[in-house]
């Protein structure tokens, strides 16, 4: 009996694991727009492949005057939020469409940057400015850190913000830029992200 895994097992192992991944990208999918149509009645959809993040899951819904309003969402969110409970992953999705449709007249997806200099731009001049001016009008009271740092782990930019007051235990969270940004590209506020990890920090020092 021979216990060497042959080329074609692998093969076939891989072409299981792709078609079951496949699978679960349809369910999910499916499962958005049953959530989504508990709100809207017009509601599309498409599955973007993202190269860092994977699958990206882009939902259009209309308004009552006809307006599109488009939203994405990341695979592994949609699940987490799917196994919470049907009612509140369906109004967890439809609250980022009724954010957006604050804004008359429809909210389609922001064009790419068609240049790495106005991905900088973009950066340097909408993502990071609304950052630090979301977090520091959540804590008026508090000083607030809030900027770029360099994170060795991820070798890359990252965006911190804590509190400078906490000096024992851990005081700040910090998020990929690239992920940030990658929210502001899907029309949703990478603001919110960093709003949660300080509120964790917060609950964690017994500050709320």
């Amino acid at each position: 009996m021979n216990n060497e895994t042959t080329n074609e097992e692998i093969q076939g192992n891989q072409e299981e694991e792709a078609k079951q991944f496949a699978e679960l990208v349809k369910a999910v999918q499916h499962n958005g727009f049953v959530a989504l149509r508990r709100h809207f009645e017009d509601v599309q959809g498409q599955v973007l492949n993202q190269e860092l993040y994977g699958p990206v899951f882009v939902y259009k819904v209309k308004d009552e005057s006809g307006s599109d309003y488009v939203c994405g969402f990341f695979l592994r969110e949609l699940i987490a939020n799917f196994q919470a409970g049907n009612d509140e992953a369906t109004e967890w999705m439809a609250s980022f469409f009724y954010e957006l449709m604050k804004t008359e007249g429809g909210k389609p997806l922001p064009q790419p940057p068609a240049s790495e200099d106005d991905a900088k731009a973009l950066i340097d001049h909408v993502l990071i400015p609304h950052c630090i001016k979301s977090v520091e009008e959540e804590f008026p009271e508090e000083k607030v850190h809030a900027g770029l740092a360099w994170n060795e782990e991820l070798k890359g930019p990252v965006f911190e913000t804590g509190f400078p007051a906490i000096s024992d235990g851990n005081n700040v969270c910090a998020f990929s830029l690239h992920l940030l940004y990658t929210h502001l590209l899907l029309n949703r506020d990478p603001a919110e992200m960093l709003l949660k990890g300080l509120y964790k920090i917060r609950e964690e020092h017994g500050m709320d």
